[in-house]
């Protein structure tokens, strides 16, 4: 009876992480949009504010991006914890599919302007990457929590769009917006610092939402006392 039960529990468990994946994976591709499009105008301010159509659809569609879901890391359950790892690993599969496709495509020779995005990154300091990133993750904990908080669908659209161009015009490091122009421009895969700079840039997202989303949190738990 006992291993019955198992079998039920362990099968749904993973049920609900191909479903995790599988919208982690469809936020990554979104993604690749967004980053698409940004590589393709030519107005820099244009682009920033059309690379939000990725968290727009992501947001609307219920798929899963890492830089959404991280602000929630310490109030959710072990459970969520471990999803944070699944969809970190989707959305890189989904921005890595999403550049092996437009490389098969008449627009590939945007992978140029993908390449040289990356030498810039690349070639900065560590600890510029870890702050650049912090302040990227303040925003889309801002951008997410506001769209998720937000009554009036007008204002989702600005919560979702405003933090996202903004961060984009600032220079701030996206570590899944980077996983695509990392992926796009091939070349990424040889320099032995991209694995490093894109787990510096992961961390600085994830604390850049902490430091809005845990004191508040923290701050509730104690009046629940």
């Amino acid at each position: 009876m006992l291993e019955k039960y198992a079998k039920i529990i362990i099968g749904k468990g993973l049920i609900i992480i191909l479903d995790v994946f599988i919208k982690a994976i469809l936020a990554g591709l979104s993604i690749a949009i967004g980053g698409t499009v940004f590589l393709s105008v030519e107005s820099r301010p244009l682009g920033a504010f059309l690379f939000a159509v990725g968290l727009f659809a992501i947001l609307t569609r219920g798929f899963k991006l890492y830089t959404g879901a991280i602000g929630y890391f310490w109030e959710r359950d072990r459970r969520f914890k471990l999803e944070v790892l699944v969809i970190w690993l989707g959305n890189f599969a989904g921005t890595f599919l999403g550049a092996l496709l437009v490389n098969l495509t008449r627009i590939a020779p945007i992978s140029g302007k993908a390449a040289a995005l990356v030498d810039i990154k690349l070639a900065d300091n560590p600890l510029s990457i870890f702050v650049l990133a912090i302040f990227c993750g303040m925003l889309m904990y801002i951008a997410v929590h506001g769209f998720n908080t937000a009554e009036k669908g007008t204002i989702k659209a600005v919560a979702c769009i405003l933090p996202v161009a903004v961060f984009i015009l600032c220079g701030f490091e996206h570590c899944i917006a980077n996983m695509y122009y990392f992926s796009l421009a091939v070349k990424s895969f040889t320099y032995p610092t991209m694995w490093l700079y894109l787990l510096i840039m992961t961390l600085g997202n994830a604390l850049g939402a902490w430091i809005l989303s845990v004191p508040p949190y923290l701050l509730s738990e104690r009046t629940k006392k």
